[in-house]
């Protein structure tokens, strides 16, 4: 037995070898640079050098690449030779389904490694390489040709080797002709080994195109050719990532059987009524639940096996099971929203730190508070169930934070379950052994927490996203489609938007446009579902309806190509399905701008004195007439005033009420709750000034800053007389339906403090002329900053304050000391 372990350990090693060689661009690039970074005087010859050095070091990674293409190549041709011959080694239809559009990607990088050498070679600031990279990207269809056919190209060598030793001796030993300038010649490889290479090649192309845009001025010829070949090869990759294993990783069982790593990743279990973080690795035959063991400074890390099941043992919890996992307690929302905010504000407590002089402790210690903060809130804030069970024994119970995360693993789970799996039993010593190969064989090594980043990676966008969800083709039949946007936010996704069902079609036209709040997101993930209307599907997780995930797929949300202002059209592919959309961001800052209007007719952008004198009302005849919908018939729907309404069915209300059409009430009883909810945020956000009003604004974050109650009582009452009769009014109606809708927290999951946070920056937020003053965020790293807090506080305040008339202000007399 300590044979084999070692002999698996040996193997490891060698794995991590060879996967250091391949990485030896991606992560060496700083310690290959980092010296000559130094002799670099001026900017641009800066930025010549370090795209210079970037290529070079992709040119020759791309030579090795070529070499190992052509090693799989060269038998191809005596293949197809003896397959005519009498005594063929293979068929015709084997040759090509191993051999799969090998030659064509050979010939496609041949052609880009002799283009882009001579480039290189004559280096200056005039070169341009952004076309060849271009042309690349516009090859990927052939990569995705053989992506498609990568498993069958894999099951059928590996029938053909079992059944043919002549081919099997080929298929392990494959000459790969070594680099011009190395002492090695040649090196040997297995059939099965170069096979992966062309995915492995597609999924780090990213990496250079990342670099090269980092160093090239956005003047320069390349710039908008490497950003649009960076664009395509990130669809690309999203439309694959669910085809395609990220890492390629195995160990050899004791038996001899090749056990592969499938995915990996951190997942909350709920244990002993508690909630744990655990790292849950997918081999090819057995699922594993490890936790990292605590170790001495400076020993090795290691992992510790909670749990283990075979997938031929694995099932998931069906509709009709007995509720014996243990129960999910969830906390309030609006705790999980404070911790938001509390590692908000460290963020920018420890940004100001690291610009001050000896700052760098001080820092050190925040960047500690926050990791524990971060880690409590990817433990506490997951709460879709995924539960699974070992056949023979016990159950086990993950929270995800999506329903993404949770089809994926299932479909992972269920795709090698359709292989001819058998049960196994692994002795201490094997499973020791497996354990401690995870450690090594992991793609996912750190929680996604903000600490365990560098600094100079990309923070996310902080402002909103707009998308259109268009159109999708690819179904197979008619049934009834919605699509459900997500993004990611705090290390986790979340569910942002939903489109309308589009009913018994196979062609949906939804058209919907949505705007959706970042929150220092990277990416945005669209999900297609069929709606189940039988009630009998009911989940006993959550008591609501299962729908069926037809398909999903993710893109990026680089920031070079979202942050313009133009409509940016793209297409995601998923299980067959296409599903066409645009986007374009806007920041926090631009979105909430508050310009002066001179609008007199209409209702937005009009002062809310004016509209109220207009109508001989109190309150505006909009924030009623939308008020009195929501209570209606959205009091129940989940996420009211969180989920985003779609963008053209709020415009078309806002044209109304502008133009006071007859059939306002007609439109607003047929159309989605959810767009009444959005035009009436609308209706507050584009008002020229906040109704709490500018000059009102830093007398509330006085006082909602005081710590003596009595004081805080005096002030925030006093603050509220102080308000004009028509923003008084309006805002005591919006406030008393705020609380309405919080009353049904259990059913819409709409909390006082998730109200407050939806509606506080808009109802205080000041406009342009006060921002000047530095009464505004300033960056976008700082969207949840002191100013933001405290807006959402003052809110909350008179959220939680017991009922407050208008006739009970008015007739109060305490005096408050402090000129407003």
């Amino acid at each position: 037995m300590e044979e084999e372990e070692e002999e698996v350990l040996s193997y490891l090693d060698k794995v991590l070898e060879e996967e250091d060689e391949v990485f030896e661009y991606g992560d060496g690039e700083l310690d290959l640079i980092t010296p000559i970074h130094k002799q670099f005087k001026g900017d641009v010859e800066k930025g010549l050098e370090m795209k210079k050095l970037v290529l070079s070091g992709f040119l020759a990674s791309e030579e090795i690449y070529i070499n190992q293409l052509e090693a799989l190549v060269l038998p191809m041709r005596p293949l197809k030779a003896a397959a005519t011959s009498s005594q063929p080694v293979l068929t015709m239809q084997q040759i090509e389904t191993i051999f799969y559009k090998i030659q064509d990607i050979f010939e496609i990088h041949k052609e880009f490694y002799d283009a882009l050498l001579p480039s290189i070679q004559r280096w200056d600031e005039k070169v341009t390489v952004g076309h060849l990279f271009q042309k690349l990207a516009s090859q990927l269809g052939v990569y995705k040709a053989f992506v498609d056919n990568y498993k069958n190209a894999q099951e059928t060598a590996e029938k053909c080797s079992q059944a043919n030793s002549q081919f099997q001796k080929i298929s392990e030993t494959v000459r790969v002709k070594g680099p011009k300038d190395s002492k090695d010649s040649s090196t040997k490889s297995s059939m099965e080994d170069l096979l992966y290479k062309p995915i492995d090649r597609v999924t780090r192309s990213t990496l250079v195109l990342h670099d090269l845009l980092k160093h090239t001025p956005k003047d320069h010829p390349d710039f908008p050719l490497l950003q649009d070949a960076l664009r395509i090869s990130q669809n690309f990759l999203s439309s694959i990532n669910e085809e395609i294993d990220p890492r390629r990783t195995a160990v050899t069982t004791p038996k001899g059987e090749a056990r592969q790593l499938v995915k990996d990743g951190f997942l909350v279990e709920v244990s002993e009524s508690s909630r744990k973080l655990r790292h849950v690795f997918l081999f090819t035959d057995l699922l594993l639940c490890a936790k990292m063991k605590k170790t001495a400074v400076g020993r090795h890390q290691q992992y510790e096996c909670k749990w283990y099941i075979p997938l031929a043992d694995l099932t998931f919890q069906t509709l009709d099971d007995s509720d014996s996992c243990p129960s999910i307690q969830v906390l309030p929302e609006h705790e999980i929203e404070e911790m938001k905010m509390k590692i908000s504000v460290l963020k920018n407590e420890i940004q100001k730190e690291k610009k001050a002089p000896k700052g760098q402790s001080r820092a050190e210690r925040l960047r500690k508070k926050m990791n524990e903060q971060e880690s409590w809130l990817l433990l506490h804030s997951p709460t879709i169930p995924f539960r699974i069970h070992n056949k023979h024994g016990k159950s086990y119970l993950f929270l995800l934070s999506s329903d993404y995360e949770r089809a994926e693993w299932k479909e992972s789970i269920q795709k090698l379950q359709k292989k001819d799996l058998q049960a196994c039993v692994l002795s201490s010593v094997e499973l020791q052994v497996l354990t401690s190969s995870c450690f090594k064989l992991r793609t996912v090594h750190n929680i996604p927490v903000t600490t365990n980043k560098d600094d100079e990676e990309t923070p996310g966008l902080y402002g909103f996203l707009h998308v259109i969800v268009r159109s999708a083709t690819g179904f197979k039949e008619s049934a009834n489609l919605y699509c459900t946007l997500e993004v990611d936010s705090f290390g986790y996704f979340v569910s942002k938007a939903k489109t309308r069902v589009f009913r018994d079609t196979a062609e949906p036209q939804w058209n919907e446009e949505f705007e959706i709040e970042l929150e220092g997101s990277q990416y945005l993930r669209i999900l297609c579902y069929e709606k189940c209307f039988d009630k009998s599907m009911l989940n006993k997780d959550d008591n609501e309806i299962v729908d069926k995930i037809m398909g999903k797929g993710q893109v990026q949300l680089d920031p070079q190509t979202v942050q313009s202002k133009n409509w940016h059209m793209d297409v995601i592919e998923m299980n067959g399905i296409k599903v066409e959309f645009s986007m374009k961001f806007t920041s926090r800052d631009l979105s909430l701008k508050r310009t002066p209007s001179k609008k007199q007719s209409g209702v937005f952008g009009v002062k809310i004195n004016v509209v109220t004198k207009r109508e001989r009302s109190k309150v505006p005849y909009i924030v009623r007439q939308c008020i009195e919908e929501v209570e209606k018939r959205g009091i129940d729907e989940v996420g009211i005033y969180r989920i985003s309404g779609v963008a053209t069915d709020i415009q078309a209300l806002k044209l109304a009420f502008d133009t006071n059409t007859k059939d306002i009430l007609m439109m607003l009883s047929d159309m989605d709750i959810n767009a009444i909810a959005g035009t009436l945020k609308l209706y507050f956000r584009e008002l020229p000034e906040p109704l709490l009003t500018d000059r009102l604004y830093p007398a509330f974050m006085e006082g909602i800053a005081l710590s003596d109650p009595a004081a805080k009582e005096n002030c925030m009452m006093h603050l509220l007389r102080s308000l004009p009769e028509p923003n008084l009014m309006t805002f005591l109606t919006l406030l008393e339906h705020l609380k309405r809708v919080a009353e049904k927290e259990p059913i819409n999951k709409m909390s006082l403090h998730n109200l407050a946070t939806v509606f506080g920056p808009t109802l205080l937020r000041p406009s342009e002329s006060e921002s000047a003053k530095g009464q505004h965020i300033t960056c976008a790293s700082d969207i949840w900053s002191h100013d933001v807090m405290a807006q959402v506080q003052v809110l909350l305040y008179y959220l939680q304050h017991p009922p407050i008339s208008f006739a009970e202000l008015k007739r109060n007399t305490l005096y408050f000391s402090t000129d407003v």
